[in-house]
């Protein structure tokens, strides 16, 4: 044994190969994965926490930090609490549908008396939901919404029309699921009286096939409506389900922007519910409130944008006294706005050069919200509590990396998860001032093994662009850099609206994959440049109607930068993305030609006339609005000045950015008789993944790399 490890150690160092170095059978083997805390909740004491373990639902002090057994024994994915912690609702076991939407078992435990009722006799369910008093749990079946007494077990069906591809009662559609970032379209009122539920009429929406290939003689289908940019969406109306006499009531939208319903919340009203309503353009959003006993719609106001509003991430937050906070980027930066109960503005709560991008929760007693920010640098997100009356802020995390909080109910103690570039996530527990507790784990033993096989730590750097802006940028450099030698350049990045992919925060992702293509002699790059997120309204919505014009041209101009560094080899440079980012890397090789040697395009849209309405008209408006803005900027459209080496890489079954995309642009390279590599992953999703598919996928992406670049 001995002679044969000094052999090896020999072998290693006559290729000049580390013995100690990243390669892809320790990315997949789960040798270098890091270790979280699942499902941190506070009990309504304030007092206690739950985290999802092996064996059951622990229970923690916050003072001594200290276990004090299991709430609920056994194995579950996720759990959630009646409001007033009489029972839980436990999910033991899903099925996924699409991004947000899954098939769940469900058991409902009462935790006085100890009993457990199986939901819908242990069938499989949908988006179930406690009423506010604990007596009841909806939740929706074959795209109907039923709701289940948790005394007598009887279940009550509330609509009858939902059928597949045609009616959607309470639950998103595709387009919805995907785009407005959830599946469930309905809500109990605070006195569970009623539900106010939408119904989404897909008819009309034109249906996407696709084949699913597997082992069968012949392949089966599958069908679904997916409305492209441009083509007929599910019309969308709200209606009121009266438990007392099991009426329903239509809501009267008609005096209202009304073309989608993406959001549903309940308020501190007992008989009343707010809709988050919208036009097409999605530049205009109506906040309502609904009267549940009368179906009386009313405008508390219109939030509206010269460009698009982020009808995917929309924070509404309702206070006692039924005041409410909504975030809005209507002085350039994502702030909070404090509104009356009637829907007059009190004030604005936040403000600065700088967003918010999470928000926590409110105490009562102190005046105080708690919200995520971008406070100490675009890159860096940090915790802080804000007066709302005198505007007076204190910082209670870390002042760099990503911070995030999990607050007890009274606001008294945090959980913070934390990270920086350098450091994998910490979880520390914090007092209200931001004191630190106790540190509850860490990912030491994670970090000891990167280091040990030479890991290298990003810098984070600006690049200029034509424009005049500093754009975010990181570099990963071989750990024996030698600022005298030229490297060759890969390039990494997504590039879409609103994203982020330069922070400094541990990258479980991609990260390892990078570190170990450095230490095959790579200087690896990202740049975040116009339409990327958390620097302001301005530099993100400046692509508006031209989705990818300014994108490329930023990935062009950071690229050539980078090449005028005396330690790159401008000849040899490479750029990588996937979806968003694939269709980036397929500009890059076509308008970007000249500047690029090789790239790997996963999952691209090639054309945004292929790719769904609610994302793609949000930015671009519909196609027969801007012709222009959808041609001008397809790769498909320049397939003539491909270049470089090339490969593209589809699932077949993605049903989110459809393989049609790419057999549009493979069609245009061959008739422009352009050589290129194709992977093409059978009954594969968006995704790509699945058994020993992602191993495969980034030894085929590695070796294209090592040949061509």
């Amino acid at each position: 044994m001995k002679k044969f490890i000094l052999t090896l150690t020999i072998l290693a160092a006559f290729q000049n190969i580390s013995a100690q170095e990243i390669t892809l059978d320790k990315i997949y083997s789960g040798y270098y994965r890091g270790k979280g805390i699942a499902g941190i909740t506070s009990m309504k004491n304030g007092e206690n926490y739950l985290v999802i373990e092996q064996g059951g639902i622990a229970k923690y002090s916050y003072k001594t930090s200290q276990k004090e057994g299991n709430l609920v024994d056994g194995n579950f994915e996720s759990y959630e609490f009646s409001d007033d912690e009489s029972k839980i609702l436990l999910l033991k076991e899903s099925q996924p549908i699409y991004r947000h939407s899954f098939l769940g078992v469900y058991d409902v435990k009462d935790l006085k008396s100890g009993k457990t009722l199986s939901l819908n006799e242990g069938k499989p369910i949908q988006e179930p939901r406690f009423s506010p008093d604990a007596t009841k749990i909806s939740f929706i079946v074959d795209n109907n919404l039923f709701y289940q007494d948790l005394s007598s077990g009887k279940i009550t069906q509330i609509t009858e029309h939902g059928i597949k591809n045609k009616v959607l009662n309470g639950l998103a559609d595709w387009v919805y699921e995907e785009e407005f970032g959830h599946a469930r379209l309905y809500e109990w009122t605070k006195n569970s009286a009623d539900i106010l539920f939408v119904k989404l009429v897909e008819t009309d929406v034109p249906e996407i096939y696709i084949p699913i290939y597997g082992k069968s003689l012949y392949p089966s289908e599958m069908r679904y409506k997916y409305p492209k940019a441009g083509e007929k969406n599910s019309v969308a109306s709200a209606h009121i389900y009266h438990l007392a006499d099991g009426k329903k009531t239509k809501v009267n939208l008609d005096n209202f922007k009304n073309y989608y319903i993406p959001n549903v919340f309940q308020t501190a009203n007992p008989d009343e519910i707010v809709l988050i309503t919208s036009q097409r353009t999605q530049n205009a959003s109506d906040v309502l409130k609904v009267n549940t006993k009368t179906g009386q719609a009313t405008k508390l106001f219109t939030e509206s944008d010269d460009k698009w509003i982020d009808t995917d991430n929309v924070t509404l937050e309702f206070l006692e006294d039924n005041s409410f906070l909504w975030a809005s980027e209507r002085d350039g930066f994502r702030h909070l706005y404090w509104y009356d109960k009637d829907g007059k503005l009190k004030k604005q709560v936040t403000k600065g050069n700088w967003e918010v991008t999470e928000y926590y929760g409110y105490n009562p007693k102190s005046n105080e919200i708690f919200v995520q920010t971008t406070e100490k640098g675009s890159i860096n997100k940090v915790v802080s509590k804000i007066n709302i009356q005198n505007g007076k802020a204190q910082l209670i995390s870390n002042a760099e990396g990503n911070n995030s909080a999990n607050f007890s109910k009274n606001y008294n103690y945090f959980i913070e998860t934390s990270s920086t570039a350098a450091k994998p996530y910490t979880f520390v527990l914090k007092d209200g001032n931001g004191k630190q507790l106790k540190e509850l784990q860490n990912n030491d033993d994670q970090l000891k093994k990167l280091q040990a096989d030479n890991f290298s730590v990003k810098e984070f750097i600006t690049i200029p662009n034509a424009a005049g802006d500093q754009m975010n940028a990181w570099i990963i450099k071989p750990k024996n850099f030698d600022p005298n030698k030229k490297y060759p350049l890969f390039m990494y990045q997504y590039s879409g609206p609103g994203s982020q992919q330069v922070a400094n925060s541990w990258d479980n992702g991609n990260a390892l994959w990078f570190e170990m293509l450095a230490q095959k002699g790579y200087i690896i790059a990202c740049v975040d440049g116009r339409g990327t997120g958390f620097k302001g309204a301005k530099f993100k919505k400046v692509t508006y109607k031209n989705l990818g014009k300014y994108e490329i041209e930023d990935q062009i101009a950071a690229a050539k930068w980078l090449g005028n560094q005396k330690y790159i080899d401008k000849t040899r440079i490479g750029i990588f993305g996937w979806s968003f980012g694939g269709y980036m890397a397929s500009l890059a090789m076509t308008k970007g030609a000249d500047v690029f040697k090789a790239g790997i395009a996963v999952a691209p849209v090639t054309n945004w006339r292929y790719y769904d309405s609610v994302y793609t008209e949000r930015f671009l408006l519909t196609p027969q609005e801007n012709p222009a803005g959808y041609d001008d900027n397809s790769p498909t459209t320049y397939a003539n000045l491909l270049k470089g080496k090339f490969l593209l890489i589809h699932g077949t079954a993605d049903d989110n950015v459809h393989f049609q995309n790419s057999m549009e642009f493979s069609e245009a390279l061959i008739q422009n008789k352009k050589q290129f590599e194709f992977m093409a992953y059978p009954d594969k999703n968006h995704g790509i993944y699945g058994g020993q598919t992602r191993p495969q996928l980034y030894q085929k992406m590695t070796d294209f790399i090592l040949e061509n670049l």
